[in-house]
């Protein structure tokens, strides 16, 4: 029965059954927590051991700073230590096998050669092998068997019994005695120590990818009190307070530049490295980098409400998640380690009753070798690793995945949905053309829609208030806006409306003939309404991002099918689908008709992306079975996703696809690799090849092929690291 792991979870209100922390504490509860590589329900105040697998416990929350190594420093002095007392044991031991050693050791007696291996053996069994028998004993306290119970059951046995063959048994001719198993006990203890220490080794690596983002923080920052200037630590640093960055620095926090201007590098961001022009009044984004200019800047985010915090705290996150796929192994791991000691009893009873003579050590040795061999813990490494590393790689790429199940789902994506402002195009329309009609001027059209949208989130509601950049602009009151149509407001006593045309009876009226002509050159016509009568239009312009057709078409090439579900109108949308080279193109839908496409797609057998950046994406994002938000966006929309693309980059949206298919094609190699290895190892170590070929597998190479699969797993997952890369 698997254990419920209660005494690691002391805090925070702790879940009874599994300790899993509720879900609205699981951010306080991060904080200096550990928890289980392989089992995320588990979570302790310090480091130490999981009490249901024995894996030693990883930070929640990585810091930049690199990992405790202490464990891997004691293992490592324990494996070289014990290596050197058990080269002589092994040698007395194996001596008759080698000519040149068999006479040394015959002189040396058998009863003195026991007696060495007793004396250089119990160290590397008491005392190097002591954390395997901490665990394996905890483990028993517990009632959840894992490796570490197998590991030192099978040293533990071959140790006992020799020691009572020493005390017991009388002097007999040959050198080495059929009843001792000093060499093994010591053998397997350092071979498993030795696979421990790789695996530690190879885990490291795992959160390079997070401490690679933490790294981009500075730890100080300049503070400006009174023209003073003084370098505090970053911790001291409060909202509000004034900091100067100098050429060259990197950004300390999030803010608003106040003074200066300068250059900065914000490809940790966006990709881009070109660098961006900041003035007074633009936002700083902590971690990018400074260029020839000195500002100063107010910090408006400091500590977990950081950009990047907040980035590196959702990667944490996921890769501590659980892929679907997993419960396959969970399900196997709980009967796993019992069905191991059960196969290993059978085979010492068989061997014990049916076995050549002598009986007894082909009996032991065959039921060692089954306790050492079969290894659970590369069954529940093959999918956390392979997670692990996954998302880490996406972060590196600027592709934040929320956990592991988004992941497996975008997998299995055949339909991506993409809206079109700001997804396929830049989301930086202009206003290129303005129409007044009378008695209306062009300038006085531009302020009063401007007053009106100044109060809108739109990208198009932007554009507008940019064209009105140099003029006074009006209070507007009783603000309204109707998701996916248009807004209104009250300016200077008019009821203004700026959104979609109308044409009233007449759809080929002047305005409408204008807005045509705008359609068919991809540009979007925005009306605008003063006291429910025509007053003019706008033609909005935006290009389209410079890799989406490169990205359509090579989604096309994965075979996934391309949707655009926009707003726009039908002449417009049709102009950018074809620029993109897009399969089917849907427009003049509202916030609601786009879920409803969404679903009807889902329920003709698809498995639907929806990719978008706005608050009328979001109920479409949510629909979707994996909804990709522009890291461009809105918060709303970023909410609603399950993938965010940090560089608001189309092409890293194929990186995501291919990321999840290299992904879980580890998962399904680690799993069936650990399923093959134990299927064909556990009987092998029984001694189902003795019958036929007269072979039978050592305890010691049983336990290398044990410690060897572990790390195997391991270093197939890291092949994520270099698999995928940032661009189609």
């Amino acid at each position: 029965m698997k254990a419920e792991p209660q005494s690691a979870n002391v805090e925070h209100g702790s879940c009874p059954h599994g300790g899993m922390v509720p879900e609205k504490d699981r951010t306080v509860a991060s904080a200096g927590k550990y928890t289980c590589p392989m089992h995320p329900e588990v979570v302790a105040d310090k480091p130490g051991a999981c009490p249901i697998c024995g894996m030693a416990l990883e930070a929640v929350e990585p810091s930049a700073v690199a990992d405790d190594h202490s464990e891997l420093d004691d293992l490592t002095r324990r494996f070289w230590i014990g290596a050197v007392l058990t080269l002589p044991v092994f040698l007395l031991a194996m001596g008759e096998m080698a000519p040149g050693l068999k006479q040394i050791v015959g002189a040396i007696g058998e009863r003195a050669s026991l007696l060495i291996q007793f004396a250089l053996s119990t160290p590397v069994v008491l005392w190097a092998g002591w954390p395997f028998l901490e665990k394996a004993w905890s483990s028993v306290i517990k009632r959840s068997p894992n490796m570490f119970t197998l590991i030192s059951l099978g040293t533990s046995a071959a140790y006992l019994f020799s020691v009572v063959h020493l005390v017991f048994a009388g002097p007999s001719h040959g050198v080495h005695s059929p009843n001792s198993y000093f060499e093994a006990a010591a053998v397997i203890t350092v071979l498993a120590l030795l696979g421990q220490v790789l695996e530690l080794r190879a885990r490291s690596k795992t959160s390079s990818a997070i401490r690679s983002l933490l790294a981009l923080s500075p730890q100080t920052a300049r503070r400006v009190v009174k023209d003073l200037e003084e370098e505090v630590p970053l911790d001291a640093v409060h909202v509000g307070d004034i900091l100067r960055v100098r050429p060259g620095d990197r950004v300390p926090l999030d803010g608003v530049l106040l003074e200066g201007r300068s250059e900065l590098n914000e490809s940790m961001m966006t990709g881009e490295a070109m660098p961006v022009t900041k003035k007074a009044g633009d936002t700083v984004i902590g971690g990018t980098v400074n260029g020839s200019g000195s500002f100063l800047f107010r910090a408006e985010h400091i500590g977990e409400e950081t950009l990047l915090a907040q980035i590196v705290h959702l990667v944490a996150k996921a890769q501590r998640s659980q892929a679907p796929v997993q419960r396959i192994a969970d399900r196997v791991a709980e009967w796993f380690v019992p069905a191991v000691l059960l196969v290993s009893l059978f085979t010492f009873v068989v061997w014990l009753i049916f076995g050549p003579d002598p009986r007894w050590p082909f009996a032991f040795n065959s039921a060692v070798a089954v306790l050492i061999i079969a290894c659970p813990c590369a069954l529940g490494l093959a999918t956390p690793m392979a997670v692990m590393v996954g998302i880490g790689r996406g972060a590196q790429l600027g592709i934040l995945v929320r956990d592991a199940s988004v992941l497996e789902k975008l997998e299995k994506i055949d339909t991506v949905a993409f809206d079109k402002t700001g997804t396929l195009t830049e989301g930086n329309p202009k206003v290129t053309e303005t129409v007044a009609f009378k008695p209306y001027r062009r300038e006085e059209l531009l302020r009063l829609a401007a007053a009106v949208e100044a109060l809108s989130e739109h990208p198009i509601g932007r554009a507008i208030v940019q064209a009105a950049e140099n003029t006074i602009l009006p209070k507007a009151t009783a603000f309204e806006a109707t998701v996916g149509s248009g807004v209104k407001a009250e300016v200077e006593g008019h009821l203004v409306y700026v959104g979609k045309p109308s044409y009233g009876e007449d759809p080929r009226s002047v305005a409408g003939q204008i807005a045509d002509r705008w359609r068919k050159e991809g540009k979007t016509a925005v009306m605008v309404q003063i006291d429910n009568q025509p007053a003019g239009l706008f033609a909005i312009a935006d290009a389209l991002k410079r890799n989406s057709a490169a990205a359509v078409k090579r989604l096309r090439e994965l075979n996934i099918r391309s949707v655009m579900l926009t707003g726009d109108n039908k002449v417009t949308a049709r102009f950018f689908g074809e620029e993109a080279g897009i399969d089917e193109v849907i427009a003049e839908l509202s916030p609601e008709q786009k879920q409803k496409e969404i679903v009807k797609m889902q329920k003709a057998g698809g498995k639907v992306a929806m990719a978008g950046d706005g608050i009328n994406d979001a109920p479409a994002l949510a629909t979707a079975d994996v909804g990709v938000a522009m890291g461009t966006g809105t918060e709303v929309a970023i909410e609603s996703a399950g993938v965010t693309l940090i560089k608001g980059d189309l092409g890293l949206l194929v990186s995501a696809f291919l990321l999840s298919r290299a992904t879980m094609r580890s998962i399904r190699q680690n799993l069936i690799f650990a399923f093959a290895y134990n299927i064909v190892g556990v009987p092998i170590a029984a001694g189902v090849l003795y019958p036929v070929f007269g072979l039978l597998l050592s305890p010691m190479i049983a336990s290398l092929a044990m410690s060897l699969s572990s790390v195997s797993v391991i270093a197939n997952s890291l092949r994520l690291r270099t698999s995928v890369h940032g661009r189609s």
